[in-house]
């Protein structure tokens, strides 16, 4: 599950979270389109009768009734934008680094799994890292999770966990957060998905407690 909001402001999808998987096989073993809220990441299957019919189609979060439109005109590999963006990516009017960083009580760690962040290259690579709460900083002196990089900021970017998936977010740091290799204000990331600030690569795996 992916989602990345580019610096730009434009949110896009990427695999699998709102669009079709793709497939040679014929159409009627798709799996359903489906999409997640954009005020509290919640999944919702669409109906085929609406994709197909409407080129944006628009629901009503079952958990806590927030509207969200998704663009269903695009090819099924191709991205599909979201809006509006997702609550997890915005900061209110002030900007500040405190308003980003604030917590979040919808977030929660998975009940069988542990969440695990691992440097695959640069300062500290090999070394571990288990989240032990859903919500963690990750940059240098202070952070929850402090790394031995020189280029990356105190507070560099949060992480958050929902359940078996983790927003990502970028706390407003001086060289940016990268995910598939552009520079982003946020992302939602699955299984084995990677990303880097300053010269670091993490990887985030959920694995069998």
């Amino acid at each position: 599950m992916r989602l990345a909001v580019r610096p730009g402001g434009h949110n896009h999808l990427s695999n699998p979270v709102a669009h079709r998987q793709s497939s040679t096989t014929p159409e009627c073993y798709l799996q359903p389109m489906q999409a997640a809220c954009s005020n509290c990441g919640t999944n919702h299957v669409l109906k085929d009768a609406d994709v197909g019919a409407h080129p944006k189609v628009k629901f009503r979060c079952s958990r806590c009734s927030a509207t969200t439109v998704v663009d269903a005109r695009r090819h099924p590999d191709a991205t599909i934008a979201i809006s509006p963006l997702p609550s997890f990516a915005r900061g209110n009017a002030s900007g500040t680094q405190s308003s980003l960083i604030m917590q979040d009580p919808t977030a929660v760690l998975p009940k069988t799994k542990k969440v695990v962040l691992t440097i695959i290259s640069g300062p500290g690579a090999g070394s571990t890292h288990i989240l032990k709460k859903p919500r963690v900083v990750v940059g240098r002196d202070g952070a929850d999770i402090a790394l031995q990089d020189a280029e990356i900021s105190r507070h560099h970017c949060v992480v958050e966990v929902r359940d078996d998936y983790v927003n990502l977010r970028d706390l407003d740091s001086t060289n940016g957060t990268f995910f598939e290799k552009e520079r982003v204000r946020a992302a939602m990331l699955g299984q084995g998905a990677e990303f880097r600030i300053g010269e670091t690569t993490l990887r985030l795996t959920f694995e069998p407690k």
